[in-house]
């Protein structure tokens, strides 16, 4: 993935953030063409500390015959995004440009076992029955043995062992205070929710531009 130095984010935080997203799209190449299928994972690691992401897709998915072990994969992980239009800046002469987060994640993938399979779908669900609480979690013991089972052999178990975390947050850090303050105020103002998330980012990772703007505020007022 192309990154250019200013938004180009640190290991830890990379992997932080696929974690948290949870879902992306795995991409493979079957010797013709690509192949890819948007999932949900969760993340785990090696005794070694190596990052791996476990996952599972329908047992007819062409992906299936493509986990080999060897062969590598992308698994790409995207957030929220906006379109970020040249008038809201300070500045002139700008152009319009997309703000964005992204990892990619790259590694062999292997199938795993029934034993492996059945553990991960708990983990895979309870992770995202989680963040529904206070609702009861949603249980596998809940279905019929014979339902389980059969939905079980429908699917098939995938871990990649990640080689290289690639992470790219494009959030205008390049850009001067005046116009990066600029920019996040007018994406709060809109109404979609990529863009309001953009300018909550934003915020986050240079406060103090938002706090000299606060006081440059209050020392105007009479």
């Amino acid at each position: 993935m192309y990154t250019p130095p200013p938004f180009k984010s640190d290991r830890a935080a990379s992997l932080g953030f696929a974690e948290a997203r949870g879902f992306g799209l795995a991409c493979a190449w079957d010797g013709d063409k690509p192949v890819a299928s948007p999932l949900p994972f969760y993340l785990t690691s090696a005794n070694d500390g190596t990052p791996r992401v476990a996952f599972h897709v329908a047992r007819h998915n062409p992906l299936v015959k493509l986990a080999n072990g060897t062969t590598s994969w992308l698994l790409a992980v995207t957030g929220a995004d906006a379109y970020v239009s040249p008038d809201w800046y300070v500045s002139p002469d700008q152009v319009p440009t997309w703000l964005y987060q992204s990892v990619h994640l790259t590694g062999p993938v292997r199938t795993m076992s029934d034993d492996e399979l059945a553990a991960q779908i708990e983990a895979l669900s309870a992770k995202f029955e989680a963040r529904l609480l206070p609702k009861k979690p949603w249980l596998s013991s809940k279905m019929t043995a014979g339902r389980l089972e059969a939905m079980k052999k429908a699917i098939v178990g995938l871990e990649m062992t990640v080689e290289e975390v690639e992470g790219s947050f494009k959030l205008n850090q390049h850009k001067s205070e005046t116009d990066y303050v600029a920019v996040a105020g007018s994406l709060a103002e809109q109404t979609d929710a990529g863009a309001k998330q953009i300018a909550h980012l934003m915020r986050e990772a240079r406060p103090q531009a938002f706090a000299d703007e606060t006081n440059q505020f209050e020392r105007t007022v009479p």
